[in-house]
């Protein structure tokens, strides 16, 4: 039987949930979906270059991973901003963060690289069947749901190959925050010369007018993803992506409360299945 996931690492990613879907809304609130992902790209590459100087190098074992990892996130932002053009966050969110884990345990298990006992399998199906409950809750009458079901659900598929990438090279790389201020150096340098290729200078000037997004925006991506980094150097990568995305309750909450979407009965029942998968894994 595997061992309980420790009370701090459990504290940390719940804290990184948080972050996620706090960086996520205020995406979502922006009235220019794309020029915002570049912002806050663009400041957690600034952040990145920032903390290098200070931190150790990771191992050249996990170099092809950060480069692998940078290029995928590149990809997932992108379909970020293409997703939040259109989709309300409790529509799209919860797809895309729900499916992901499920992804990333089969994955695992296909590979051999971890096995989870039956109560952690368990636990990951209910944070899974809260987000679908949600998503589902959210859908019905949406003008152009079936684009944004697929958009979500291939996002949900990038999101599964970086973490796998991510679960695999941090731990070769021996210095988790190095490891995650390389990845976001270099996915901010990639997305910004593409979005200046498509924009130029009003590019720069939306991110000049908004420096409070960028900044603030770029160090929740990256402290978020960061905390979850170090977490799986202590805890199965499945159950590590899983109770990440106890962001969903977080996500919907402020959906609710800040973005003025309805609160149903299918989000409250969907919250509370994703609670009770957050403390199934605690205790498997």
């Amino acid at each position: 039987m595997a061992a309980p996931i420790p009370a701090p690492v459990l504290a940390a990613i719940l804290f990184a949930a948080l972050l996620h879907a706090g960086w996520n809304a205020v995406l979502k609130a922006q009235d220019d979906s794309f020029c915002a992902a570049v912002a806050v790209t663009a400041g957690a590459g600034v952040l990145g270059a920032l903390a290098l100087p200070f931190l150790a190098g990771p191992a050249m074992a996990s170099w092809p991973f950060i480069a692998a990892s940078a290029l995928l996130q590149t990809v997932y932002y992108l379909l970020l901003s293409a997703i939040y053009r259109d989709a309300d966050i409790s529509h799209a969110y919860p797809l895309m963060r729900g499916s992901a884990p499920v992804l990333v345990a089969l994955a695992n298990g296909a590979l051999g690289a971890e096995q989870l006992g039956a109560a952690q399998w368990a636990a990951i199906g209910l944070i899974c069947a809260g987000g679908a409950t949600l998503y589902l809750g959210s859908r019905a009458g949406k003008s152009g749901a079936g684009r944004m079901t697929a958009l979500a659900l291939l996002t949900a598929v990038v999101i599964a190959a970086y973490t796998l990438v991510d679960g695999l090279g941090v731990r070769r790389s021996g210095a988790p925050a190095a490891y995650t201020a390389w990845i976001f150096l270099l996915t901010g340098i990639a997305i910004t010369l593409m979005a200046w290729r498509r924009l130029g200078a009003p590019l720069a000037s939306y991110i000049i007018r908004k420096p409070g997004l960028a900044l603030a925006g770029g160090a929740a991506t990256t402290g978020s993803y960061g905390i979850a980094l170090w977490a799986m150097t202590h805890a199965p990568v499945a159950v590590v992506a899983a109770l990440r995305e106890t962001s969903i309750v977080f996500a919907t909450a402020i959906a609710v409360l800040l973005l003025g979407e309805r609160l149903t009965r299918a989000r409250i029942l969907g919250a509370a299945l994703i609670g009770c998968g957050a403390v199934a894994i605690r205790l498997a």
